[in-house]
């Protein structure tokens, strides 16, 4: 039987995702956030975006009502911003498809 450390992703997930619900509610609104990221055909949203919705949904559940999904998708984040924050371009990263596309997985590189 496979024991799950619910306490290391959770810890893992809080120092992946810097953002704020409020932030990334307020960042997704912008036209940077839409013109980033994978669209699966049949869709109209990036991937990255629906994540965003997922995560803000995750940091506002208490701990206890945290579900298996959302611990689920908590790991799919915290490798996403790992693969991708390891891809950082050389220079000025502020205004990058880059850095966007992590603020869509709630993570700003620039805090």
């Amino acid at each position: 039987m496979k024991i799950i450390d619910y306490d290391g992703i959770r810890e893992s997930f809080r120092d992946a995702v810097n953002m704020t619900p409020a932030a990334i509610e307020k960042w997704l609104k912008t036209d940077d956030s839409k013109a980033v990221g994978l669209v699966r055909r049949g869709e109209t949203e990036s991937v990255g975006r629906q994540s965003a919705k997922r995560i803000i949904a995750i940091l506002r559940k208490k701990r206890t009502a945290l579900t298996d999904a959302d611990y689920a998708h908590m790991r799919k984040v915290v490798g996403y911003v790992k693969r991708h924050g390891a891809q950082r371009p050389h220079g000025d990263v502020t205004r990058t498809r880059w850095r966007y596309s992590l603020m869509n997985w709630g993570h700003d590189p620039l805090r």
